[in-house]
């Protein structure tokens, strides 16, 4: 591990070790969000809106982290969520997730548009993997992808269904952001400046979606690229039967990633899921939706053991994932963080965020007086009053 990286104490020094190391384009395409970004922000200072109360005189000799999610036996309660093109913000892209979630014995989760082939991380990692699919206007591609996590033995897959279409991203219009990345007049000096980035792009310049490329027979006859074949392919018309359709081809673990509602997570038990990820895309579709943090509560007195919630939005700190168990999520995902230790180290730097937050969450527990992950409970979280 580099001495840069061991001089950064959070995730916050991360998001900033990351900004010095990528082009202007690239950091704003992680750290920014929809509209006025009133979401993004809220997802992470929502966590401040409760209050840990700890249990003293408690043996706390010893803290378990593990706990099972998905059943899947999990190091920790905190896995990656899927995120598209890891290429962009380092060489080492997704391999360097998947193999840092390993190390910590947690869950990986592919997405769609990731720039490693689905069967190649399979044959690459031993952790528990899941795949991120979205249900496209081509329903054989996605069967095909059913098919392709099967036969991978990928042990879950996740939906997501809040992208109907891309959210507004203002500052990607602002900072000349284009997929796959090129250098032009507005985003040079941004490139110039960040040599070490520049240099792997110029050397491995092919930002292939993996998972897709073979669709080069569908855009033969055409000149649009991948990933505006792959844009194209968002269904707007996608409802509940859809959903039904898709557990149908699937039949094994099955997550919902996106929902927020109350409603929304009944029909998702009713339809046959085993968990949701409550998510708002990391406010980067919706602008002015709820902190996931706040929709665990209600979620959870409506739908009881139904389904396992995962909180995928805002966790920047270990005790922040305290709060969500006890407030009544399973477990925690998390986006732009291991994105900023990529960005700011490759493998190390996302092995860096996974042990800053066990190291955190196991600290956190000891001083909360729970000697493991199933001993957090209501009783161990309050809302601030105001």
């Amino acid at each position: 591990m580099s001495r840069r990286l061991k001089r950064c104490n959070n995730i916050a020094d991360l998001r900033a070790r990351a900004k010095s190391r990528l082009p202007a384009p690239m950091f704003h395409y992680i750290d920014g969000g929809a509209d006025d970004e009133v979401t993004l922000r809220r997802n992470t200072v929502a966590f401040e809106d409760y209050e840990l109360m700890p249990r003293h005189l408690r043996n706390v000799a010893e803290v378990d982290l593990s706990t099972t999610v998905l059943g899947q036996k999990l190091g920790l309660p905190v896995f990656p969520a899927p995120t598209g093109m890891s290429r962009l913000f380092h060489h080492q892209a997704e391999w360097a997730v998947a193999r840092a979630a390993e190390t910590f014995n947690t869950l990986y989760t592919l997405s769609t548009v990731g720039t490693a082939r689905l069967e190649d991380i399979a044959a690459s990692v031993r952790t528990p993997k899941m795949f991120q699919i979205y249900i496209l206007k081509d329903r054989e591609l996605t069967r095909e992808f059913v098919e392709r996590c099967k036969a991978a033995s990928y042990e879950a897959l996740c939906l997501t269904v809040d992208t109907p279409l891309a959210g507004n991203r203002e500052r990607d219009k602002v900072t000349g952001m284009v997929l796959p990345p090129r250098f032009d007049l507005k985003s040079f000096w941004s490139f110039a400046i960040h040599p070490y980035w520049a240099f792997h792009l110029l050397v491995n310049p092919d930002f292939q979606l993996s998972n897709v490329a073979h669709r080069v027979d569908v855009l033969s006859k055409s000149t649009i690229s991948l990933i505006e074949y792959v844009n194209s392919q968002f269904d707007r018309t996608v409802t509940w039967d859809d959903v039904a359709w898709l557990l149908e081809q699937w039949d094994g673990p099955f997550v919902i990633k996106g929902l927020q509602s109350v409603a929304d997570a009944k029909r998702a038990a009713d339809v046959g899921a085993n968990a949701i990820m409550i998510s708002n895309h990391g406010g980067r579709q919706l602008d002015g939706t709820p902190a996931p943090v706040d929709c665990v509560t209600p979620i959870r007195d409506a739908i009881g053991d139904a389904l396992e919630l995962i909180v995928d939005g805002g966790i920047r700190r270990g005790t922040d994932i305290i709060k969500a168990l006890a407030l009544g999520a399973d477990a925690c995902s998390i986006g732009r963080p291991y994105l900023y230790g990529l960005a700011a180290g490759g493998q190390p730097g996302v092995e860096y965020v996974l042990r800053l937050l066990k190291e955190e969450l196991e600290r956190g527990m000891a001083l909360l007086g729970c000697s493991s992950i199933s001993r957090i409970n209501e009783k161990h979280v309050q809302r601030r009053r105001k």
